[in-house]
This record gives C-alpha cells, sequence and structure tokens, in this order.
C-alpha cells in the first residue's frame, strides 16, 4: 500500500494549485494521500491522540487557506510539497505545546483527553492508532513542552545546510542519499553537514541543561 511519501511530488504539487483555485475534490485527495504521514509527525511531537487530532485539523485548515502561498522554488532551493505540508504541521504543534507550557497543570488536569472514551485512540484517522500513547502526566507534559522549545531553539541557531539536512533526515525521515538529492548537493557534503549538525545540536541541547 503506497504511503504519503511514496506520493509523486508532482502529483501533490498538481493538487495544491488545484487546491488554491478552491478545487474541494484536489484537497480532499491532499488529505487522503497524506493525513496518515502527518497524523504521525504529529503525534511523534505531541504524544496525545486528542492534541495531535487537534493540530491535524488545524494544520489541513491552514493548508487549505494558504494554498496559493506555496511555492516549489525559494531562492534557488526546490522545496518539496511534502516538506511543505510537514512544517505546517509542525508549526502548529509547537503552537500547541507553547500553550500547554503556559497552562496551569490545574487545567491540565481537568482538559487532559485521550483519544475515544475509553483512551483506545478509535477516533485517531486510519492507520494512526497505533502510534498513540497513553497521556502524560502534566508535569511529563511540561518537560516535553520545554524540551521542544529548546531544540527549536538550538535548531534555528545552526547554519543553513546543517538545520536543513537535520530537518529532512530526521523530521521528514529521509536516506542520506535522499537529502543530497533533496538539496542538490553531493552525498558527502550532506553526511558531514548532519554529523556536524548533530554534534552542535548536542552541545547546544548540553548547555541548556539537557543531555544527548
Amino acid at each position: 500500500m503506497a504511503t504519503a511519501t511514496d506520493v509523486p511530488s508532482a502529483n501533490l504539487q498538481a493538487l495544491i494549485r488545484a487546491a488554491a483555485g478552491g478545487d474541494h475534490a484536489a484537497f480532499a485527495q491532499i488529505y487522503q494521500r497524506t493525513h496518515v504521514h502527518l497524523f504521525g509527525v504529529a503525534v511523534r511531537m505531541l504524544g496525545q491522540g486528542q492534541a495531535a487530532e487537534d493540530v491535524l485539523q488545524e494544520a489541513y485548515v491552514s493548508i487549505w487557506k494558504n494554498a496559493g502561498s506555496y511555492r516549489s522554488e525559494v531562492g534557488g532551493q526546490p522545496i518539496q510539497p511534502m516538506t511543505w505540508l510537514i512544517a505546517i504541521v509542525r508549526n502548529k504543534a509547537l503552537d500547541a505545546l507553547r500553550a500547554r507550557a503556559r497552562r496551569p497543570e490545574s487545567a491540565w488536569n481537568d482538559t487532559t483527553e485521550l483519544a475515544g472514551s475509553d483512551g483506545d485512540g478509535s477516533d485517531a484517522p486510519p492507520g494512526a492508532a497505533s502510534a498513540l500513547a497513553p497521556a502524560p502526566s502534566a508535569m511529563h507534559l511540561l518537560e516535553q513542552a520545554t524540551q521542544a522549545l529548546r531544540i527549536e531553539g538550538c535548531m534555528n541557531a545552526l547554519d543553513g545546510s546543517y538545520r536543513q539536512s537535520l530537518a529532512l533526515a530526521y523530521y521528514q525521515g529521509l536516506s542520506h542519499s535522499e537529502v543530497a538529492a533533496q538539496m542538490g548537493a553531493p552525498l558527502g557534503s550532506v553526511k558531514a553537514w548532519i554529523r556536524r549538525g548533530l554534534e552542535r545540536l548536542k552541545s547546544c541541547l548540553s548547555a541548556q541543561g539537557m543531555g544527548a
């Protein structure tokens, strides 16, 4: 069975262009082809079924409203449609993590929810329920949100090539050769960027009290 990452980029680009023109059928195809993969991105960042579903819904609303802003190339650098979609989900998830960090612990205790009435993830999008984890405690949520913000800050501090290669390898799950192809760079350079980027990321996080 094909996954979102198996969908040719040209097909997604065409669907996004059509959605930008108000084509609801094209938008429905974007959702059908990408929602499992994007839901997995949200779950990995948030760890909660319901929160991930909420973020996914917000992300697709944003995708529909902003489809016209997608560009396949920015500053001579190709931007794959899946990279653009993942970035929207990640930004929404980071917003949710920031909101958690600002929320009092008592509010967490009152509003923490599981997907489905018994927490089995039955309301999650098809194929995604197996990725759900039990609802974490309020203190764990705070720690998770803090770590996410620190990682984001350290990622943003990296040089462009390091940051982009790490994002493609670890957020989009591409192999080193796939990263090299997408960035239009030699494989050896990409491997070096990823290695050095990880070293600098580790140093940055260690300086903030987060171990390797």
